[in-house]
């Protein structure tokens, strides 16, 4: 995957402000290189990240032990390092981010990067009006094992600025910035504070200077391989509000890709494609509603047809289905043959359902329901009605106090 790493600059971030960047297209070597405004940056490609490092004057690091549960309530998390952290710092907590490092556990001491949260912001949305939207917020330097797993002192700056950054120096250590030359501090004792496994680097600009303090020749770090080592530490400083935000800016990221794949030339194939698939969808769609049309008309051409060919007096079929019950129950009204609604089939199922000291005061039919009144059955005689009237294909409701028998299809 490629990366875009771009060095924050200590001041606020403009449209004019030059930035020192590296493009790797694996992450680990160096694509392209150089220094330019926001706008002019290059793009790392679709699947590609952007990285933006904080350099270590930027960064102030803070020893804090959280209390169990903590990291379990992400939303009261901020409010609970600005109450461990109030003591510690000299400007109001309100105006600065906390970044946790990666993993953290609660319970045990712990490192907090603590920066100027307007500063940060501003630079981020300098870069998002510019066309980039960070993934990644890495420091240049963290607390914890360095790369070599050794000790290491990075001479950066200029000439006129210079300063150490000491990394690795132990779990009690966190990354410590010396100006160059210090005050009061000579190089003995600079040296003095390294042990004796330390590794010793410097930028190019301070090399001579870095050659003089410490009475050897140091090896160089070119700021390019510094952005590509720090873009792919482990760190990520986009916590608390700044999540909110990158996924604000991963939804704005959503709709700009949308709308170059809906006008970009090089997307002209693609959108060709998408055309294509989707008159064929609307076209298989229609031709299985023809074949259900087809299917439907057949079923109803042999209904009418089942129908006349039993009824050649019937002419105009509208409904064969209910045409047909009215024919098969007129032609049982003019054979004699009864039906299961007419009264004898339901007077003769109550008749045999009924217990033998439970008389109707009263009898009613109408429309193929049975309704027998004065009846005094238990919930139990109730039930036990069910089945044997099932089984004649009938069903027994309660209704006003009366017991009603009917069809089973029929509606109550």
């Amino acid at each position: 995957m490629s990366t875009l790493a771009l060095s924050l600059p200590a001041q606020a971030l403009t449209a004019a402000t030059e930035l020192h960047y590296v493009l790797s297209s694996d992450g680990r070597h160096v694509t392209r290189s150089g220094r330019c405004s926001a706008p002019l940056l290059p793009q790392p490609g679709r699947t590609g990240e952007t990285v933006a490092v904080v350099p270590p004057r930027q960064l102030s690091w803070q020893r804090v032990t959280l209390p169990q549960g903590a990291l379990a309530q992400r939303q009261r998390l901020r409010a609970v390092l600005e109450g461990l952290l109030e003591e510690q710092l000299l400007d109001d907590p309100a105006q600065l981010h906390f970044a946790l490092p990666p993993e953290a556990v609660a319970g045990v001491p712990l490192w907090v990067a603590v920066c100027d949260r307007a500063w940060l912001q501003g630079a981020l949305h300098a870069l998002e009006a510019a066309g980039h939207r960070v993934d990644r917020i890495v420091p240049a330097h963290a607390p914890g094992p360095t790369a070599s797993g050794q000790p290491e002192c990075t001479v950066i700056g200029t000439p006129e600025e210079a300063s150490a950054v000491l990394a690795g120096m132990g779990p009690e250590q966190a990354v410590t910035l010396l100006p160059l030359p210090a005050p009061g501090l000579p190089a003995p004792g600079l040296t003095a504070l390294l042990p004796p496994s330390a590794s010793v680097r410097a930028e190019p600009a301070v090399a001579a200077l870095a050659e003089r303090l410490f009475g050897q020749a140091v090896p160089l770090l070119s700021q390019d391989e510094a952005l590509l080592a720090a873009a792919s530490g482990p760190w990520d400083l986009a916590q608390f509000d700044l999540v909110n935000n990158g996924r604000q800016r991963a939804l704005r990221w959503l709709g700009t890709g949308i709308n170059a794949l809906w006008r970009a030339p090089q997307w002209r194939a693609a959108r060709w494609a998408l055309g294509l698939l989707a008159l064929l969808q609307v076209a298989a769609l229609n031709l299985w509603a023809w074949q259900d049309a087809r299917v439907l008309a057949s079923q109803q051409a042999a209904a009418r047809a089942v129908l006349q060919q039993a009824f050649p007096q019937v002419k105009l079929v509208v409904d064969a289905p209910v045409q047909m019950r009215k024919e098969v129950a007129l032609l049982r009204q003019q054979t004699g043959v009864l039906d299961e609604r007419d009264l004898e089939p339901l007077l003769a199922a109550a008749a045999s359902v009924l217990p033998a000291d439970q008389i109707p005061t009263r009898i009613d039919y109408a429309e193929g329901a049975l309704r027998l009144s004065g009846l005094t059955l238990t919930e139990a005689q109730r039930t036990a009605l069910a089945p044997p009237l099932a089984a004649r294909g009938l069903r027994a409701s309660q209704q006003d106090g009366a017991l009603v028998l009917q069809p089973a299809g029929a509606t109550p």
